[in-house]
């Protein structure tokens, strides 16, 4: 695919999978260049991509002679320079509900179960995979509880997080539904959350941003 745009990604990451449904949501051609982050150490740590992103973590979009990095700053860049579709309602409040709840989920949830936390878990305290998989549910499970009540008890909730238009919320939250399921979190009590990732999935946007349907997903 030829396209001004070049999406640093791997196929499992929850940050990278936020960006590839901004880019769909906004119709946004891309080129996708993976970056394994388990494979001979992990790629992202090669000299090469440490000197495009010091962080030595994916994603990272190139825009010409642009380099941008973490997600969320990311998807608030496409919003800048293609604002329609948006991914942000109009009025100051309603964007800063969509942020929070887009922050909930980056801010609050995600970095708990960052692969390289789940990595320095393992070897500064010797834990193994199920003493990670309950780490991740503890931290999933208090997440999606704010998250579940901030949702149901709000009347701006639409079909998806805010409305009947996805946006930047929900881009934020379906993967982590993902990874949720992936570490067999018991779903039952967010029936709100759920009704919201059932609709996106619904959605081209969303579906063709899957981890499964990604180029460097395993065969």
């Amino acid at each position: 695919m030829s396209s001004s745009l070049v999406l640093y990604s791997y196929w499992r990451s929850s940050a990278a999978f936020r960006v590839r449904i901004a880019l769909n949501l906004k119709g946004l051609p891309y080129e996708t260049r993976a970056v394994h982050l388990v494979r001979d150490g992990g790629e992202q740590h090669s000299p090469d991509y440490v000197a495009l992103n010091p962080q030595q973590l994916v994603p990272t979009l190139v825009d010409g002679g642009k380099v941008i990095t973490q997600s969320m700053a990311i998807a608030e860049y496409l919003e800048d320079i293609h604002p329609q579709p948006a991914l942000l309602p109009v009025e100051a409040a309603d964007r800063a509900r969509v942020r929070a709840l887009a922050q909930a989920v980056a801010c609050d949830i995600h970095p708990l179960g960052n692969l390289r936390v789940l990595q320095r878990t393992g070897k500064q305290f010797s834990a193994d995979d199920e003493q990670q998989a309950i780490w991740m549910r503890h931290w999933i499970t208090t997440g999606f509880q704010a998250l579940e009540a901030m949702l149901a008890h709000s009347r701006q909730t639409g079909r998806y997080c805010h409305g009947d238009t996805p946006g930047l919320a929900d881009l934020c939250l379906v993967p982590q539904v993902y990874n949720a399921r992936r570490w067999k979190t018991p779903l039952g009590d967010y029936p709100t959350i759920l009704r919201i990732d059932a609709a996106c999935a619904e959605l081209d946007a969303f579906q063709a941003a899957m981890p499964e349907r990604q180029p460097d997903a395993p065969k």
